[in-house]
């Protein structure tokens, strides 16, 4: 599913037209963007948890070369399912 299926879907669900629909997806997205940059996590009972963790600095190899290089550290985005998404999986 693509976001404008998504879109489609949450407006037939939510009886609202597809452009408001659209916008608040939007408005949801960036909302959680936006904690994720001030390093806080989003919690939504029963689907899950945004969050952001902690890539350690390592060293790795290039592969054309074979030499050694430094990788640094990075803070990436994690998603942690609820109990409830990983039951309606199963």
């Amino acid at each position: 599913m693509n976001k404008s299926e998504l879109i489609d879907q949450i407006a037939a669900r939510a009886d609202l037209s597809k452009t408001a629909a659209g916008k608040a997806l939007d408005a949801a997205i960036a909302a959680v963007k936006e904690a994720l940059q001030q390093d806080d996590s989003v919690t939504l009972v029963g689907f899950g948890t945004f969050l952001v963790g902690e890539r350690q600095a390592r060293t790795g190899r290039n592969p054309r070369t074979g030499t050694s290089i430094n990788i640094q550290g990075a803070k990436v985005p994690k998603f942690r399912p609820g109990k409830a998404l990983k039951d309606a999986v199963n």
